[in-house]
């Protein structure tokens, strides 16, 4: 029983942690400089860091919850 918590913490740290890194890749490809205010670098980087760290952890947690109920789902029938 531990070991499956121990191996769904394992899945759900990866896939948070690759989310996050796919959504800063992406978030790379947008042009900020338009929108910032000038010598306002530090903040703009802080939000960029904190989107990026909430998009990735929703895109995860939809994938997790979607492993979740398709494992689930055999108990159905």
């Amino acid at each position: 029983m531990l070991a499956g918590f121990g191996q769904q913490a394992l899945i759900s740290i990866f896939s948070h942690l690759l989310f996050i890194s796919i959504t800063w890749w992406a978030l790379q490809s947008i042009n900020y400089e338009k929108i910032l205010k000038p010598n306002h670098v530090i903040q703009a980087r802080l939000v960029l860091i904190f989107t990026t760290i909430a998009i990735g952890s929703t895109v995860s947690n939809f994938f997790l919850d979607y492993l979740m109920w398709s494992q689930q789902l055999p108990s159905l029938f």
